[in-house]
């Protein structure tokens, strides 16, 4: 079932879609926040206005995780390609005339990255990016290009929800992705919640607050 967004949430979306040849919206907020949902739902609203590319195409593969030594805090700000993911919105944000722009996409059933899974054809004049770390500066994320991010983007939105409600759904989608209750909570507890903490703090730059859930 598709989400019922707030009427300013559908308005601002829409005028945003009609206010030039391309412009781009961000979705940022914790993990659970309801990111998807709210990109799922200006998509079904905006229909051949908008597309998405969500940031989580760049997570870094496992292999590359494990040998950085990094696969057991997957989901933190040095786990992506943030390079290739400023590129990419940089490419979105000043397109080329006919080309058709290609993005990576995250499968969760398999738990890795997919190149060129997602097309955003050149006439679309609005592109949907959500993930965790859009409102980044290079204090937040040193040796990462996150602080990059927000300048490339038309208008941010940080989705917010209510932390134990956010806590129950993110529990239950790594239950539902093959974790055990236990490992679930230690996975919440020691991972996605120090990153939420972090992404809670740049919440004062976004331009809108979505509050709902």
């Amino acid at each position: 079932m598709t989400a019922i967004l707030p009427p300013e949430a559908l308005a601002r979306a829409f005028a945003l879609a009609r206010s030039g040849p391309r412009r781009l919206l961000g979705l940022a907020g914790p993990p659970g926040a309801g990111k998807s949902t709210v990109c799922a739902a200006l998509l079904q609203a905006l229909g051949p206005l908008a597309a998405a590319v969500p940031m989580d195409g760049f997570h870094l593969a496992q292999s590359a995780l494990e040998r950085l030594g990094r696969a057991q805090r997957k989901g933190a700000p040095d786990t992506f390609d943030s390079a290739g993911y400023v590129a990419l919105l940089r490419r979105l944000h000043t397109p080329v005339a006919g080309e058709t722009v290609y993005a990576p996409e995250f499968r969760r059933a398999i738990e890795e990255p997919i190149a060129g899974a997602i097309a955003i054809a050149p006439g679309v004049p609005l592109v949907i990016t959500e993930g965790n770390y859009l409102l980044m500066d290079e204090q937040d994320a040193p040796g990462t290009h996150w602080h990059a991010v927000h300048a490339l983007l038309d208008e941010v939105w940080y989705v917010d929800m209510d932390d134990r409600l956010r806590i129950e759904r993110l529990t239950r989608r790594h239950e539902l992705h093959g974790r055990s209750p236990q490992a679930a909570r230690d996975w919440v507890a020691q991972v996605d919640e120090p990153n939420a903490r972090r992404i809670a703090a740049t919440r004062g730059r976004a331009d809108w607050v979505l509050r709902w859930g």
